[in-house]
């Protein structure tokens, strides 16, 4: 836990103040005091009142006091983060290596099966965003709890030229700070030397089987998600045996990787390749930003990591204001003070009943 206004505890003088104040009022009223020849008699005559009965009253109402002066200062605790308030970005690769067959049938087909599964899987409320990236990236859905939206972008994705992976962390970053105010946009220059941001509840997934090749370094968009407190988790899809490269032609835009996309159609398209997954690159993202790399050789590692995200992103912790329980609290002990000091002292008879 930890205090916003720690200087406000300064109101815990109040109670010693108060202590002292009592003391020095029964020294005084102990000097004015009539001497009695017999103390028995009188003690004889007063109602019976334990020393707890005495005590009880004052430590409430200074545990009381002691709560109130802490909720003054504004307490935060870490609290785990709902999963319907944070936004997940997609940031999905559609390079033309996304067509190679060692994920059968092709790359681009499995990370659409997985995206849609994941999508789908996702509990009413939780907003996601799609990013897709190959030469340059694009936002293709924003953050929205429409999941049919997002299965039918996904099922449009199309390969072209390139890999920009620093680029999809970029507008990924864009599309989080069009929801959440917290969260300033990569056009805004923040300080230099400033400790990373408060680490929201939002979180980016990069998928991609190659390396950076055009663009901003992943590196560099990974200080700036950083800054923001935003995580990365990376994922390296593909294996290292080289394979076919076929994509059907709905798969390929115009400006496709190997040239004109006609040579896509029905089937292979000569060459073959390997996995040129940039691990270190990718591990350096996610260790950045507070996130986790993780490697999908097949369909179904892609499927399990994609479904096991959501136990990751949602048990991070977030500070939030817990003011308004202490206040209560402190309130509570207090009344109960003032109760008891009343219910105790009443004189006998008292209890509201007539004889």
């Amino acid at each position: 836990m930890s205090l916003t206004w720690p200087w406000a505890l300064a109101a815990l003088l109040v109670f010693p103040a108060l202590l002292g104040y009592r003391w020095w009022t029964r020294r005084w009223r102990r000097r004015e005091t009539v001497r009695l020849p017999s103390i028995a008699l009188v003690r004889a005559a007063l109602p019976g009142r334990s020393r707890w009965r005495r005590r009880i009253p004052l430590w409430l109402f200074a545990a009381g006091l002691v709560v109130l002066a802490t909720g003054a200062a504004r307490p935060q605790a870490s609290v785990p983060v709902p999963a319907n308030s944070t936004t997940i970005m997609l940031a999905i690769d559609s390079s033309g290596s996304m067509c190679s067959t060692d994920v059968p049938p092709n790359r681009l087909t499995a990370a659409q099966q997985a995206a849609k599964e994941f999508v789908e899987s996702q509990p009413e409320g939780a907003r996601i965003g799609l990013v897709t990236f190959s030469g340059n990236a694009g936002l293709l859905v924003e953050p929205t709890e429409d999941k049919k939206a997002l299965t039918a972008a996904i099922d449009a994705l199309r390969t072209a030229r390139g890999t920009a992976i620093g680029l999809a962390i970029l507008a990924s970053v864009d599309a989080i700070a069009e929801v959440n105010v917290d969260v300033p946009p990569t056009g805004v220059e923040l300080p230099v030397g400033v400790a990373p941001g408060e680490v929201q509840a939002d979180t980016i997934v990069v998928l991609t089987d190659g390396r950076n090749t055009q663009g901003v370094d992943p590196t560099t968009a990974a200080e700036q998600a950083a800054a923001r407190g935003l995580r990365v988790y990376t994922i390296g899809f593909g294996t290292t045996q080289p394979s076919s490269m076929v994509c059907n032609p709905t798969q390929v835009s115009g400006d496709a990787t190997f040239g004109d996309s006609s040579r896509f159609g029905g089937g292979g398209f000569g060459g073959r390749r390997y996995q040129n997954i940039d691990e270190p690159t990718l591990r350096e993202v996610a260790d950045l930003t507070g996130g986790e790399y993780y490697q999908a050789q097949d369909a179904a590692e892609l499927s399990r990591v994609l479904r096991d995200l959501p136990s990751n992103i949602v048990l991070q912790k977030r500070d939030m204001e817990i003011t308004g329980w202490f206040a209560l609290a402190g309130a509570l002990l207090v009344l109960a003070a003032v109760a008891l000091a009343q219910w105790w002292t009443r004189p006998p008879g008292s209890s509201g009943s007539k004889p």
